[in-house]
């Protein structure tokens, strides 16, 4: 990937269903919370389905090998909620995005998203940063498709 295809975007306030998954693999448990609560809603299948974020919560360090991983799903007022599953308000906020696949790729990509922020006009904002699942629950790794989302201010 020689040039970067980066989008400014703004994501609008959200209501979202969240759930979290830490070990070595904390992606697989997270969406394996996620679905078991999400798919019996159909929120998973079909045209229609509502955006799905994740990020490292917390974040991987140095000194153990396990971190955490959050999914959201977004959820309108009234959403069923139970022990696994939290409902929370995301305040949205302005986004440089690009697009990766495949989660061999997912490292270099956000590195590569880090560099383009730092020679931009932009800055580096304080809302959270995000990956958003574009590809569905049943693709290979390697075809796995996100956007991802660095927090920037004008």
């Amino acid at each position: 990937m020689n040039t970067l295809d980066v989008r400014i975007v703004t994501l609008d306030p959200m209501r979202v269903a969240s759930v979290l998954g830490f070990g070595p693999s904390p992606e697989a448990v997270a969406w394996e919370k996620l679905a078991g609560w999400a798919g019996p809603r159909g929120l998973l299948a079909g045209p229609d389905r509502p955006r799905i974020f994740g990020f490292n919560n917390p974040s991987p360090s140095p000194a153990s090998p396990n971190y955490g991983y959050e999914f959201w799903i977004e959820v309108g007022p009234g959403v069923d909620t139970d022990d696994q599953v939290e409902v929370k308000q995301f305040g949205g906020g302005l986004y440089a995005v690009t697009r990766c696949q495949g989660v061999e790729t997912i490292t270099d990509t956000w590195k590569l998203l880090v560099a383009w922020l730092a020679a931009s006009p932009y800055r580096q904002a304080s809302h959270q940063w995000l990956e958003e699942h574009i590809s569905g629950a049943d693709v290979a790794l390697e075809e796995l498709t996100l956007d991802l989302y660095a927090p920037i201010a004008r």
